[in-house]
């Protein structure tokens, strides 16, 4: 299994420390770039992916989100507003659950 961690490079130095493939501070095209190659090789995948990264509107990004599979996007908060988290699985529970699942009774 191929583990990649994606985002800016203060958040990357902590995954490179656990031997986890980094990729920091790229560019939109360069992150459309190697989420193709991910997509294309289809091989099983985890990616962790920082929010910034995340809320872009990539095609390779859409389709891995679109049909699942064999890669696997977790959404990382930034360093910088961590409070601020706002990832697709965050809504899903709290539409399904209700916000009382993730602790954000006061928001």
């Amino acid at each position: 299994m191929r583990i990649i961690a994606i985002g800016s490079a203060a958040l990357m130095d902590g995954f490179s420390l656990l031997g986890i493939e980094t990729h920091a501070d790229l560019s939109v095209p360069a992150l459309e770039q190697l989420l193709d190659g991910i997509v294309t090789d289809n091989k099983r995948t985890l990616i962790y992916l920082e929010q910034g990264g995340a809320n872009t509107e990539l095609p390779s990004l859409q389709k891995i989100r679109n049909e699942g599979g064999n890669i696997l996007i977790s959404e990382l908060p930034q360093l910088n507003t961590p409070e601020h988290r706002d990832t697709s699985i965050d809504a899903l529970i709290t539409r399904v659950i209700g916000s009382s699942a993730l602790g954000l009774e006061h928001e």
